[in-house]
């Protein structure tokens, strides 16, 4: 980019360059003694000198730019034509609230061929292939879907393994004997140890049997 000079810089240089005259002047021949060049150089100096100092006859170097925007870019007509209003459809025209977007498949990416030929290999999509507005649940980085076993086989394998553990509970108890046990008892009952008389004490070796409660009684 060149920028332009000054004008102040380029009178200055100007008038620093002195020339001769052409035809010099005397006394003798108009009357009017010719000014010394020596009295010249210091009036031309200071002449420029002032021009340069006054900040009203600075001349600053302007660019001049020229900006245009054609009009297939700034006309109305044309950008309606390239960026049209989306269509107002009704409720029943839209019942998605999509704008009218019509969605591919739902097809959850990970039942696509891993091996087939896509474009993108790790999401398994062509290029330019349009997108489910579900995508945030069809796509491959979504929860991965276990299909394994199907519902109805999953309850019957449930069901299996909880008759299979009651079953062997029930063969135990039958084949293998209970243990002797016997409740344990305290001397007095622990009567004047847990608070005296009146207070809930343990069992002694003279209070009857569980089952002899209602047999003492009578």
């Amino acid at each position: 980019m060149v920028r332009a000079q000054p004008l102040t810089t380029q009178l200055h240089a100007n008038d620093l360059k002195l020339s001769p005259p052409s035809t010099p002047l005397t006394q003798h021949s108009t009357g009017i003694e010719a000014p010394q060049p020596a009295t010249m150089l210091p009036r031309r100096i200071a002449q420029a000198s002032a021009l340069r100092t006054l900040p009203s006859r600075r001349i600053l170097p302007v660019v001049q730019r020229r900006t245009f925007i054609p009009n297939s870019l700034n006309d109305k007509a044309v950008y309606e034509e390239r960026y049209p209003d989306p269509p107002k459809l009704t409720e029943a025209e839209d019942p998605n609230q999509s704008g009218g977007y019509i969605n591919p498949p739902r097809v959850k990416r990970q039942f696509r061929d891993p091996h087939a030929d896509w474009w993108d290999k790790q999401e398994r999509r062509n290029y330019g292939e349009p997108v489910h507005e579900d995508h945030d649940v069809l796509g491959l980085f979504s929860p991965h879907e276990y299909t394994w076993v199907s519902p109805a086989k999953g309850a019957l394998q449930v069901g299996a393994f909880v008759l299979t553990f009651l079953g062997v509970c029930w063969l135990v108890g039958q084949v293998y004997p209970d243990k002797v046990s016997y409740p344990r008892e305290f001397e007095g009952g622990l009567e004047r140890e847990l608070g005296g008389p009146g207070a809930m004490r343990a069992r002694s070796p003279e209070d009857p049997e569980a089952y002899q409660a209602g047999e003492a009684e009578e």
